[in-house]
């Protein structure tokens, strides 16, 4: 299971950290991802961090995320800074226990959070 937090609302260019707590004693090898979906919007990749920690961001969001995880507390989280209100979206994260290569695609991922929403004032 997979328990997503932190979204809220907020103003352009500040910062939220969002967290997504994992059951599991295996964690530590999942490749984990960060999506979002606007209303009105398609699920996008945000950003994933494999197991032995490689990183990976969609254009819109590289510089500004950050994704990171804790295994030991089989957490992962992602830092948003300069937040935009493009940004503003239900995001999700997702555990991939077999690790795929694919990591920007919605199908590679078994399980999923129940969303956190993130609202983005100008």
């Amino acid at each position: 299971q997979l328990q997503a937090s932190g979204g809220g609302l907020v103003q352009a260019g500040d910062s939220l950290r969002l967290s997504c707590a994992a059951s599991g004693r295996t964690f530590s090898r999942y490749l984990m991802g960060w999506f979002r979906q606007a209303p009105g919007k398609e699920r996008e990749f945000v950003a994933a961090i494999r197991s032995f920690g490689r990183t990976y961001y969609a254009i819109s969001v590289k510089g500004r995320f950050t994704i990171s995880r804790d295994n030991a507390e089989n957490t992962v989280y992602l830092q948003m800074n300069n937040l935009k209100p493009e940004d503003t979206a239900v995001y999700y994260c997702a555990a991939d226990p077999g690790d795929s290569s694919s990591v920007y695609q919605k199908s590679s991922y078994d399980y999923w959070g129940q969303g956190t929403e993130v609202t983005v004032s100008s």
